[in-house]
């Protein structure tokens, strides 16, 4: 028996309702350029719209003139989508509360999730978005899966609740030193300044 190995999230496929609020909520709000659009080839009642979230994949939304949204809460029973998450620039999310407010969409304010901070509100749908920035940028040749991965390890061997921002600093650091050559023997810390 062998895996079928994933490379990466190919597109995420949403039902929606009517095409505009589709529209108006995906580019409108998270400012998702929508790149194109074409029958659900699997019913030819549905539209299927394309939209960019930024990193070149896809998410895609059936759409029906005859559905109406919905603002009540999606599922969370088993087998639910709970919520998606998308990524933003730390410039952009110090934005996200004014933005939001300005819009007069409700939110949860800003969460510290310790590696990250998010903020929640529920699209037209009730379906949970959070917006999320990392507190950390990856060591050149790595990603962020690479240092939460090893963040992780040092949060678990030090007895940690949950990862925060020493792990991360801890890791980066651990990662730097693992892809990086140096002609020193000890590359450990020094002090400089001593007198």
């Amino acid at each position: 028996m062998r895996k079928l190995q994933s490379q990466g999230v190919h597109h995420i496929t949403l039902m929606g309702a009517d095409r505009q609020t589709s529209i108006d909520f995906w580019e409108g709000v998270l400012g998702m350029p929508f790149i194109f659009e074409q029958p659900n080839l699997d019913n030819s009642s549905e539209s299927h719209l394309y939209f960019d979230p930024g990193d070149g994949r896809l998410i895609t939304i059936f759409t029906d003139e005859s559905r109406k949204a919905d603002r009540s809460r999606t599922s969370t029973d088993v087998g639910a989508v709970h919520h998606i998450a998308f990524a933003m620039s730390k410039a952009t999310f110090s934005q996200a509360v004014e933005r939001l407010d300005e819009r007069g969409i409700k939110h949860s304010g800003v969460k510290d999730r310790g590696f990250m901070d998010s903020i929640y509100f529920t699209d037209p749908l009730g379906l949970l978005i959070e917006l999320a920035a990392y507190r950390f940028e990856p060591p050149f040749g790595y990603t962020h899966a690479h240092v939460l991965l090893e963040a992780h390890k040092l949060r678990v061997a030090r007895g940690d609740y949950n990862i925060a921002e020493i792990h991360l600093a801890d890791a980066i650091e651990n990662l730097a030193a693992a892809n990086r050559e140096t002609l020193s023997e000890d590359r450990g810390p020094k002090d400089p300044y001593k007198d």
